[in-house]
C-alpha cells in the first residue's frame, strides 16, 4: 500500500503557506512615531499637506514621510521625540479647529499595503492607554423621557382648551387633576390617541388621569438611550483627537470605551462622563422680584429661581426656548467687543425658528443661559461607599436682546478652558442619559512595551521547548511535526492580521496555549503508527492506519474545546474575548496543518517508495 495525495492538495497547501506568509509578513515591520493631523469640518487637501510640511521642516526635523489619506495627513517619523516636538508646532501653527493626535502607524511596505496586508491592532495592555467601563443609568432616562411628556401633555391641554389643576410625576408614572368630571372625560378621549407610548387609567373619584410608560416604550428609550450615549461619546473621542479609539456596547446598559495613547485619565474622565447642556429662557420680572423672590424661597407663577455664579438670584420663565440638543455646532472664540472667552453657537432649523420667534417678539428683554451639569459623586464612610447623583444649574449668562438673531450667536461669561471644554462637549452632542464610570484602568507605554517583550519571549520559548521535545522523542516525524507548528503559527497571525483583530495579553496567551495543543493531534497520530508498527503492519499501511484510526479522536478533542471557546466568546468580555478568539483560530489551524499538512509531507517522503523502517 502507497500513501499518495493528489496534486490539488499539494497545491492548496502551497497557497495557503504563501498567502498566510505574505498576510503574516507586516508584523516584522514594526510602527513609526507619527503625528496624524484632521480638521473638524472639512477633510484637508494637498494644500494643506503642504503647510504641515513646511511647518514641521521650519522646526529642523526629520521628517520620514507625509500621506493624504481619507481627509487626513499621516506625519512620520524617525524617533518620539521628533513626533512630541512636531505635534507641540502644528497645534500652535493651525489651531483649534485642527485635530492633532499621536499614532503609530504600521511601518509596511508599499508593495504589502497594495495587496490590503496590514498587521494585528495592538491592545491596550500592550500599547499602553486608558480603558474605561461605562455604565448607563437607565432610570435618569427614563425620568428624562416622562418630563418630556409632562411638558408636551401641558401644551397639549392647552391647545385643546381643556381646564386642569395640575400635572405632575412621581415613581409611579404620571398624574394629571381636573377640576370637573367633564374635562377628566374630555382628556380620557383626547390623550391617549396622541400618546400611545403611556397606557391611562381614570381614576374619577379623584379627578386624576394616572399614565405610566408601556413595556415597549420603557424598552425602547433604554435602547435608544444606550445607542445615543455611543454615538454621543464616539463624538467625543473624535473631538479629543484619539487614534484609533474603541466604543462598543457591552451587555444591555453598558458601554466599553478604549483610548490608546491617552495617559491624562482625569481630563479624558471629565469630558466623557460630563453630562452638561444648556436651555435658554427669557428672564421674568425685575431685579427686585429676583430679590424677593430669593428673600421668600418663592418664585411667581410660571417662573423658577436660578442663581448666577456670584450666587445672585435670577428668575426665568418655565418654558425653555432652546436646549442643548438643537445645537449643531459650537466653537470657543472671544468677545469682539470685550475680548473675554466665549463660544460661538449655531441652531438646527427648528431651533433657529423657535429662537428668531422669540426674540422678535422681545427685543429688550433679557434672556438666560442655563448651564446643567449632572455628576454621581462617591463617598466611603468606613466600609460603605454611596453613591448619589447631583445636579448643577447655574446661569452663566443674562444679556439683553438687542436684535432679532436665530441660528449664530454668543454665550458669554465664561473663562477660558471652561469655553474650550463647553464648546467640545455641545459640538460632540448631550449625553442623552448620564453615565457612571465603574471600572477604569490605565496603562503606560513603558509597561507596553515590557507586556510585548515577555508575551513575544513566552511564544518562542514555548516554541522552541515543543520544537526539541518532538525532535528528540519522534525523530524524523518530530522535524516532521515542527514544520507543521511552524506553519500554523504563521497561519494563525495571518488570520489575525487579516481578520485586523486586536492582539492582547490573553489573545498571547491563547497563542501560547495553542502552541503546546498544536502537536496534540500529531503525537495522537505518531502514536498510532507506532501501535500499528508493533502490531506488524508494514511502515506504509502503519501510516495509513495511523492517520485514519486518529482521526475521530483528534477530531473529538479539538471540537470539545471549540465549543469551550465559543461559550468563553459568547460570555466573556473584552480580555477573555481576545483568549478565545486566538484559541479558537489556533485550534482550527492546527487541525488543518497536524492532519492535511504532515500528511502532505509524509507521503511526500515515504509514499512513492517501498521503506523498512521509519524515523519515528
Amino acid at each position: 500500500m502507497l500513501n499518495q495525495y493528489p496534486l490539488w492538495k499539494y497545491i492548496l497547501l502551497i497557497v495557503v503557506l504563501l498567502v498566510s506568509s505574505i498576510y503574516a509578513l507586516p508584523n516584522l515591520y514594526g510602527e513609526d512615531p507619527a503625528v496624524q493631523i484632521g480638521h473638524r469640518t472639512k477633510s484637508l487637501t494637498a494644500e494643506d499637506k503642504l503647510v504641515i510640511e513646511q511647518t514641521i521642516q521650519a522646526k529642523n526635523l526629520e521628517l520620514k514621510s507625509a500621506e493624504l489619506s481619507q481627509g487626513h495627513v499621516l506625519a512620520r517619523f524617525n524617533d518620539t521625540e521628533s513626533q512630541l516636538i512636531a505635534a507641540e508646532a502644528l497645534k500652535q501653527a493651525l489651531g483649534k479647529q485642527y485635530l492633532i493626535a499621536l499614532n503609530l502607524a504600521p511601518a509596511t511596505p508599499e508593495w504589502l499595503r497594495a495587496l490590503n496586508a496590514a498587521p494585528m491592532y495592538l491592545g491596550l495592555d500592550l500599547r499602553g492607554g486608558v480603558h474605561f467601563l461605562m455604565e448607563v443609568d437607565m432610570v435618569a432616562a427614563i425620568k428624562r423621557l416622562e418630563e418630556s411628556l409632562l411638558s408636551d401633555m401641558r401644551t397639549t391641554l392647552r391647545d385643546e382648551k381643556i381646564r386642569y389643576r395640575g400635572v405632575r410625576r412621581d415613581d409611579h408614572g404620571l398624574h394629571i387633576s381636573f377640576r370637573d368630571l367633564d374635562n377628566l372625560q374630555q382628556a380620557a378621549e383626547k390623550l391617549p390617541r396622541i400618546y400611545r407610548e403611556l397606557e391611562f387609567t381614570e381614576d374619577e373619584d379623584k379627578l386624576i388621569i394616572n399614565a405610566k410608560l408601556t413595556e415597549d416604550a420603557v424598552r425602547n428609550e433604554k435602547k435608544s438611550a444606550l445607542q445615543q450615549n455611543i454615538i454621543t461619546l464616539r463624538n467625543r473621542v473624535n473631538e479629543l483627537g484619539v487614534a484609533e479609539p474603541v466604543i462598543q456596547q457591552q451587555g444591555s446598559s453598558r458601554i466599553v470605551v478604549q483610548l490608546p495613547g491617552i495617559q491624562d485619565t482625569a481630563g479624558a474622565k471629565k469630558i466623557l462622563g460630563a453630562t452638561a447642556t444648556l436651555e435658554f429662557r427669557l428672564a421674568s420680572g425685575t431685579r427686585a422680584d429676583w430679590l424677593e423672590a430669593e428673600r421668600t424661597g418663592r418664585a411667581p407663577l410660571n417662573s423658577i429661581l436660578y442663581h448666577e455664579r456670584d450666587g445672585s438670584p435670577v428668575l426665568l420663565n418655565r418654558r425653555v426656548i432652546v436646549t442643548g440638543d438643537q445645537i449643531v455646532d459650537a466653537a470657543s472664540t472671544f468677545d469682539s467687543q470685550k475680548g473675554t472667552p466665549a463660544v460661538t453657537v449655531r441652531l438646527n432649523g427648528k431651533g433657529a425658528n423657535k429662537m428668531g420667534e422669540t426674540t422678535r417678539e422681545n427685543i429688550g428683554n433679557p434672556m438666560g443661559v442655563v448651564f446643567i451639569e449632572n455628576k454621581i459623586e462617591t463617598k466611603k464612610v468606613g466600609d460603605t461607599i454611596t453613591k448619589h447623583r447631583t445636579t448643577t444649574k447655574e446661569v452663566i449668562n443674562v444679556a439683553t436682546i438687542q436684535g432679532q438673531f436665530s441660528s449664530r450667536f454668543q454665550i458669554t461669561g465664561l473663562e477660558s478652558q471652561e469655553a474650550r471644554d463647553l464648546a467640545l462637549l455641545l459640538r460632540a452632542g448631550s449625553l442623552r442619559a448620564p453615565v457612571e464610570i465603574i471600572e477604569e484602568r490605565t496603562v503606560g507605554p513603558s509597561l507596553g512595551r515590557d507586556n510585548i517583550e515577555k508575551g513575544f519571549r513566552s511564544v518562542i520559548i514555548g516554541f522552541c521547548l515543543v520544537l526539541v521535545f518532538m525532535t528528540v522523542y519522534y525523530r524524523g516525524f518530530g522535524v516532521i511535526a515542527n514544520v507543521a507548528l511552524t506553519a500554523n503559527l504563521i497561519i494563525i497571525i495571518a488570520v489575525l492580521s487579516m481578520l485586523q483583530a486586536t492582539l492582547t495579553l490573553p489573545g498571547i496567551a491563547g497563542i501560547v496555549l495553542t502552541v503546546g495543543m498544536a502537536v496534540d493531534a500529531n503525537v495522537l497520530i505518531f502514536e498510532r503508527i507506532k501501535e500499528e508498527i508493533r502490531n506488524g503492519n508494514s511502515p506504509q499501511a502503519s501510516i495509513h492506519a495511523g492517520y485514519e484510526k486518529a482521526f475521530s479522536t483528534i477530531t473529538d478533542a479539538n471540537v470539545t474545546t471549540l465549543l469551550a471557546a465559543i461559550v468563553l466568546f459568547t460570555l466573556g468580555t473584552g480580555p477573555v474575548k481576545g483568549f478565545a478568539i486566538t484559541l479558537s483560530i489556533g485550534i482550527l489551524t492546527s487541525m488543518f496543518t497536524a492532519i492535511v499538512g504532515t500528511r502532505a509531507v509524509v507521503n511526500l517522503l515515504y509514499g512513492n517508495r517501498e521503506i523498512k523502517k521509519l524515523s519515528i
